[in-house]
This record gives structure tokens, C-alpha cells and sequence, in this order.
């Protein structure tokens, strides 16, 4: 067999040829795990609900989609999980929302009841620095220094250090303030959501 000549055409081709191949490789991979992937991301988000609405069995009924700008004119996305209990009485909302923490966003899923107090947390998506992502996902839980559990976010929750009622994690305001900033934000958007029309496609969790 001929011995390819070392010119740069043939090296181009055989680079070409070689990434063809490794795209079409890699495209087929994810085809494969595109479907679990989503998968476990849709049961993740299921579970996340149920666990900030306290609630094991539920319905989300409606879900919205709002869109505000911040202080500084950029645009913010909040998915709001309008829920009922299987008797189709209104439990609130679930509300996904996401700020830029200290290291990058910081997405967090807030339960409120239907007068809008905070039922639950937990943290979706965070950058921050290991150790306080963890920190942030248990600091503001019942029982916990920074406890905001049962608080109405009417009046905007605020660090302590800014004169406001929650102890922010220790050596990590900035990463607290964004927290707060995402929980805040999460009941503007719910407040300005109508309630969810039990007549409306519903998507049952069950446990």
C-alpha cells in the first residue's frame, strides 16, 4: 500500500476526516443519553417541588412564565409551579428563580403558600466557592441561623449587615445577599401570577 504523502493537503484531509468522525461520534452519544439526561432532570425538579410546597402529593396546575428586568436592565426569567392538593385546593406556587451569586448564578426553587410566607427552599444551580453552595442549601432552613422559613418576603428580605432581620452565612455575604435577592424576587414574580384554574391541564406528583 501506497504510503500517504506528508503534504498539507493530506494532513488537513486526514484532520477533517478524523473530526467528521469524532462529531458524528460524540452527536450519537448524545442522542443516547439526551433522554435519560432530561429524564433526570424532570424528576429532579418533581422531587424539588414537592420538598419546597412540604407537600408529597400534589398537582402542578399551571405553570407561568415572567419576565422582569433588575436594577440594572437585564433580563430575568421565573418559572412559577402553580400547585393543588388532589382535592384541587390552591397550595401556592413553586418558583424558580436566578441571581449572579459570588461565583456565578445561583438558581434557587422557592415554596410560597397562597398568602405568599416562604414554606421551603433548596438550591437547583449554584458557582459559588465549594463549601458555600452546601452552606446556603441548609443556612436558611428551619431552625437555622439564618431561618426564613415562615417570613413574608412582602417586606424584602435583607442581611442583617444591611440592616435587615437574617443573619447571612458566616464570612459569605455576598453569596447570602444574592440568596435573598433570588428568594425576593421569586415572590415579586409569584405575586404577579393569577392563581392556578383547576381546570387547566395539571401534571399529578405523586410519591
Amino acid at each position: 500500500m501506497k504510503k500517504l504523502e506528508s503534504t498539507l493537503t493530506n494532513m488537513v484531509l486526514v484532520l477533517t476526516g478524523v473530526a467528521i468522525i469524532m462529531g458524528g461520534i460524540l452527536a450519537y452519544v448524545n442522542h443516547l443519553t439526551e433522554g435519560p439526561i432530561n429524564d433526570q432532570k424532570t424528576k429532579a425538579l418533581a422531587d424539588g417541588i414537592k420538598t419546597v410546597m412540604c407537600v408529597d402529593d400534589l398537582k402542578v396546575a399551571k405553570t407561568d412564565t415572567v419576565r422582569q428586568n433588575d436594577a440594572k436592565g437585564k433580563e430575568l426569567t421565573y418559572i412559577i409551579y402553580q400547585t393543588q392538593d388532589a382535592q384541587g385546593n390552591d397550595l401556592g406556587a413553586a418558583v424558580e428563580s436566578t441571581t449572579g451569586g459570588f461565583g456565578g448564578n445561583l438558581k434557587v426553587l422557592v415554596g410560597f403558600n397562597p398568602e405568599g410566607k416562604i414554606l421551603g427552599y433548596t438550591l437547583l444551580e449554584h458557582a459559588e466557592t465549594p463549601g458555600l453552595g452546601a452552606k446556603a442549601d441548609k443556612w436558611f432552613q428551619q431552625g437555622e441561623k439564618g431561618d426564613i422559613i415562615g417570613k413574608d418576603p412582602k417586606d424584602p428580605l435583607t442581611v442583617s449587615k444591611d440592616g435587615g432581620q437574617v443573619d447571612a452565612i458566616t464570612a459569605s455575604t455576598i453569596t447570602s445577599r444574592a440568596f435573598l435577592l433570588a428568594v425576593n424576587n421569586a415572590y415579586t414574580a409569584y405575586k404577579a401570577t393569577p392563581a392556578a384554574d383547576a381546570e387547566t391541564g395539571a401534571t399529578v406528583i405523586n410519591k
